[in-house]
């Protein structure tokens, strides 16, 4: 056995164990529990006037039925507003179950209970409610015209407007020699991972405890959100993820509805309670991202060199804001990118409509912003006829510029201020990676076959390891085996494969001796959560500070054995031994696990270890006392990291695709992508991590969105009609690496979870629009929108390639 360090890219270690059947996910959990089933609203927009059970009465196998008058106290309430914010002066949340209006097609109104989910459904098609119908508000620009509200004490259907500048753009475009104006819009998409969301509870009435299983991104944050609204102590709630079969976002919601109501039944019935959702109920009645409007309007010199850039964003929320209104800050603060913009203004209204709640979703904000600012520089190169990369690169924070200053507020509050990055070399990497330079010659050569081709790129940088903390327990056991847990989820990311690296690089132990637990508030009860790129940067740097504590004890414990200064001590693969030492040489070495032994004074009389550490002065040194002043028993600390502020990664994409001249088929043929996260844990791990966020990427670009009707019914709410994109369609990622180490955390780490899915759309629109030779504005893009602009390019007198 190898002790395995930073940078190796070691296979995962969980995967054998999913792949062969062996996972645990929520529905592998609780087959003795009633089950839980729900009536949905079947309208977009409608008064609830009355709801008739009578039918389901008599339904073999029904235990209870509940609406929103059955829900006492604070879970008939509703549902808390995550993350207020000054500028969100309209938020409004739903109730558990619905009150008096429902806002949207899927909004629960009636839980029904049952012996099994057969059961519950029968009962379910059996409830009778009345509804009184109201017109509803679907789509931004049905919104933004306000002509009907979504709630009646919301003005213009507005629930956040929000302004951030710095300098003077509007006056800096007027004075510029150039000046462009664009419109651009991104369509809704939704995450749908492979796992629904799903909901386990267990009512000890003896204990007065309560414990919950649930798909979840923030296990701790649901734990909270229980406590609270059930009326119980905190330490009387256990929440634990088990295994996630993906989150993307949607399962970073704390609380659904549905976790909140599961446990109170389990509480009500003193029975086990489960509830699993269908994919119908996940289409509508979980949540949705992506969808805006932008207006840019920007100013720049005979260069190509910003001089002033004005962007207004119109966001569609859907009915609630639960989660606040992240998504467009991200948006309009992330749209910067790697470019000093001159002066800046962005402002955006967040509007509701009759439509799934939105909440962030891979990415965040931050496709869109990035579509908006790599739109506008592939106009600014049109304009000028100047080489993409060239303006690009004339409008680069240079390296020697950082740590650079926005003078705009990120959405965690702090500043937006880019501690590390060198985007010029980058974008060498990534010009030399898919072949700008020669392009032109490929080109011809497809010209002259009849085949139509075009190349685009796209440039982002990434926020990641937001605050405000995380965690990490370490711990060495009497046989060697080094325990440790965090408080954030896996939903795949590989996260007891990098943690273990961490530990191992950090104790000296061979990572086959490390064991890594994730999101059980048992294990480890502070936490916030796995999104935004920061389990890395948080826990990895928190597991880190905690294995260095533990490393510091376990050379001073051993130095008191071995009779060494701590100073000279080391530890290789699990073994402390003095710096330089021959093999095997007496009195130099001792094991890891004996160090543990001897760190316990209630070690000896049941561990195999004690044998050995009586070599070391065990089993009792009398002429100490057992545990020392300010010291503590075991060899096992906790650490956690707080950061300064967000760490920002950086990355280039760029993309060769063909457009058929007859079908308007659009084929991706080449995939490049270079990405900084500065150091690298596990590069195998982080290719992982791009390759599946470009998959959704390019789901996003060419397939994926949300087809609502003017009633708002989602008219493809399965997999029959919702295109996504098989492994046929997802090209081969060809990655390369740039790192720059981030300054603000003790591993120099930044986060890499989302680098693969933001500039997609941007690249893909500019390789379609290089093929093309029009603008593409809109994305998605599928063979038929594109067949429609080239026919109004046509019909513009456009030239055609």
């Amino acid at each position: 056995m190898t002790t395995s360090m930073l940078g190796e890219p070691i296979a995962r270690r969980e995967d054998p164990r999913l792949l062969t059947g062996q996972g645990r996910y929520l529905d592998d959990i609780g087959h003795r529990a009633l089950a839980a089933a729900f009536v949905r609203s079947p309208h977009a927009h409608a008064r609830i006037v009355d709801v008739d059970v009578t039918e389901a009465l008599d339904v073999d196998g029904l235990v209870a039925i509940y609406t929103h008058d059955d829900l006492e106290g604070r879970v008939g309430e509703p549902l808390p507003l995550l993350i207020p914010h000054e500028a969100l002066t309209h938020g409004r949340t739903p109730y558990a179950l619905a009150k008096d209006e429902v806002n949207h097609v899927g909004e629960a109104v009636v839980m029904v209970v049952a012996t099994d989910r057969y059961v519950a459904e029968d009962a379910c098609e059996r409830i009778r409610v009345r509804y009184d119908f109201l017109p509803p508000v679907v789509g931004i620009e049905a919104a933004r015209d306000a002509a009907l509200l979504v709630h009646d004490d919301v003005p213009g259907n507005v629930s956040a407007h929000l302004v951030q500048e710095n300098g003077d753009a509007r006056s800096a475009i007027d004075a510029a020699p150039n000046v462009l104006e664009l419109d651009l819009a991104i369509e809704r998409s939704a995450s749908t991972p492979l796992e629904g969301r799903g909901v386990h509870a267990r009512w000890d009435a003896d204990d007065h405890s309560l414990r919950v299983y649930t798909s979840t991104q923030a296990s701790t944050s649901v734990r909270a959100a229980l406590a609270a609204k059930l009326g119980l102590p905190p330490d009387r709630v256990e929440v634990i993820a088990p295994d996630v079969g993906g989150g993307f976002g949607v399962k970073i919601m704390h609380p659904w509805p549905e976790e909140v109501l599961v446990p109170w039944a389990a509480i009500r019935l003193g029975r086990e309670v489960k509830w699993t959702e269908d994919r119908r109920e996940h289409f509508v009645s979980a949540t949705h991202e992506r969808g805006q409007l932008q207006h840019v309007r920007v100013g720049f010199d005979d260069e190509g060199r910003l001089l002033g850039l004005d962007v207004t964003v119109w966001h569609d929320n859907g009915a609630y804001t639960p989660y606040g209104i992240i998504v467009p800050i991200i948006t309009t603060t992330q749209l910067l990118g790697p470019y000093k913009p001159g002066a800046y203004r962005a402002e955006f209204f967040s509007l509701y409509t009759n439509t799934v709640t939105v909440t962030p979703y891979r990415g965040a904000g931050r496709p869109q912003g990035c579509f908006a600012m790599e739109r506008t520089m592939d106009a600014i190169a049109e304009h000028l006829g100047v080489d993409r990369t060239v303006v690009r690169e004339r409008n680069f924070i240079q390296p020697d510029e950082m740590p650079f200053d926005h003078g705009l507020t990120f959405q965690d509050g702090r500043p937006l201020i880019y501690d590390s990055g060198d985007y010029p070399a980058t974008l060498e990497k990534i010009k030399k990676l898919v072949g700008w330079d020669d392009f032109a010659a490929f080109r011809s050569e497809a010209r002259a076959a009849g085949r139509r081709v075009g190349i685009g790129i796209g440039c982002y940088v990434e926020g990641t390891g937001v605050g405000p903390y995380e965690g990490g327990f370490v711990k060495v056991e009497t046989d060697g085996t080094v325990v440790v847990a965090t408080g954030l989820t896996t939903q795949g990311q590989g996260h007891q494969t990098v943690f273990a690296q961490v530990v191992a690089a950090e104790l000296g132990v061979p990572i086959e001796r490390v064991a890594v637990t994730t999101g059980d508030t048992r294990r480890f009860g502070y936490a916030v959560g796995t999104f935004a790129s920061r389990a890395a940067v948080m826990s990895g740097n928190a597991i880190a500070i905690a294995a260095r504590k533990v490393r510091d004890k376990a050379l001073r414990v051993a130095g008191e054995a071995l009779e060494a200064d701590a100073r000279d001590l080391e530890i290789v693969d699990g073994t402390v031994r003095v710096v330089g030492s021959p093999p095997g040489a007496p009195g130099t070495s001792i094991p890891l696990a004996t160090v543990a032994v001897l760190a316990n004074p209630l070690r000896y009389a049941f561990d195999r270890e004690a044998e050995r550490a009586t070599q070391f002065g065990g089993p009792v040194d009398v002429s100490k006392p057992p545990v020392a002043e300010g010291d503590s028993p075991g060899l096992e600390e906790t650490g956690y990291y707080s950061p300064p502020r967000s760490t920002f990664a950086n990355g280039m994409h760029a993309a060769i695709v063909e457009t058929d001249p007859d079908t308007a088929e659009i084929s991706i043929l080449r995939y490049c992508v270079v990405h900084d996260c500065g150091t690298l844990i596990n590069p195998r791990i982080v290719e992982g991590q791009i390759h599946g966020g470009v998959a959704q990427g390019v789901g996003g670009a060419l397939y994926e969105r949300m087809v609502y009707d003017d009633a708002g019914q989602l008219l493809n709410a399965s997999f029959m009609d919702f295109l996504m994109p098989y492994s046929t369609e997802v090209p081969v990622v060809e990655t390369d690496h740039q790192q720059t180490p981030s300054p603000l955390n003790p591993l120099g780490i930044k986060g890499a979870g989302e680098a693969g899915v933001i500039p997609v759309s941007a690249v893909i629109a500019s390789a379609v629009s290089d093929a093309e030779g029009f603008a593409v504005t809109r994305m998605p893009i599928s063979p038929s929108d594109l067949h429609e602009l080239r026919l109004r390019h046509s019909s513009e007198g456009g030239p055609a390639r």
